[in-house]
């Protein structure tokens, strides 16, 4: 099973492993604040598709089509997410404040085979 969390809400229990899915570490948030298991900046949007889009709603459609293409040339992270998911319950930390447009959203939904 896969969630998705803030990196700026308190860590629990339940989140299972937490996998940062950022290009860039959360502003303001320590590494023991954070308590991660891993971090995949491999798998998060390109700086330039992460400039592009600026989380502009606007552009949200079009977003998740190129980040959907981007994931295509990640099989390895891709698997190793859907793998430890299967293992356990995992937790998407994501940096954005936008709680509805944004790239761990895209992720998510493409691990667990959506299209959106």
């Amino acid at each position: 099973m896969i969630n998705l969390k803030r990196a700026y809400d308190e860590p629990s229990r339940s989140d299972g492993q937490r996998i940062l899915v950022e290009r860039l570490w959360p502003r303001g948030v320590t590494k023991e604040k954070a308590e991660l298991d891993l971090w995949l900046k491999e798998i998060a949007p390109s700086p330039q598709l992460r400039k592009w889009f600026g989380h502009d709603p606007a552009r949200w459609e079009q977003f998740q089509h190129k980040y959907r293409q981007e994931l295509k040339s990640h099989p390895d992270e891709v698997e190793l997410l859907r793998r430890k998911a299967r293992e356990g319950q995992v937790t998407l930390i994501y940096a954005a404040k936008d709680e509805e447009h944004n790239g761990a959203l895209v992720l998510k939904e493409y691990l667990d085979g959506k299209k959106a």
